[in-house]
């Protein structure tokens, strides 16, 4: 499915659990539990999508995450060849919005992934509404 997470953290030398040996990190493991709680069909389902972490959204856009590409329902005969999917999840945005509190970390990143997870199943933003799930 290439749903493995990637960071792209842009400081040289930064010290925290992504550099010491053992520890993993907290970002990167809520997301791990995110994509865990999923049902395993579901998980399944997902086609040709690829997670990755980035620092900050480009040019100060107000974004938690984004999904770019073509959602499954989307997706034709002639869907081939093409690059996957992409859901980047940003870790400053989210980082600053729980404020220390690791617990609401994990919940706003659970939120995020499933958020972009949902439009990768061509679930728009208007119908999570409706869904109270926004």
């Amino acid at each position: 499915m290439g749903m493995a997470p990637s960071t792209d953290s842009g400081i040289v030398g930064e010290m925290d659990a992504r550099s010491k040996p053992g520890l993993r990190d907290p970002f990167e493991e809520a997301i791990d539990n995110a994509l865990s709680s999923l049902p395993a069909d579901l998980r399944a389902a997902m086609s040709n999508v690829e997670i990755v972490v980035e620092d900050e959204p480009a040019d100060g856009r107000p974004l938690l995450g984004l999904y770019r590409g073509v959602p499954l329902p989307r997706r034709s005969s002639t869907y081939s060849g093409v690059l996957p999917d992409k859901i980047t999840i940003f870790r400053g945005p989210i980082t600053r919005l729980a404020a220390g509190d690791a617990d609401r970390l994990g919940r706003e990143v659970r939120h995020v992934v499933l958020h972009e997870i949902a439009h990768h199943f061509g679930i728009s933003d208007e119908r999570l509404i409706e869904l109270n799930r926004y």
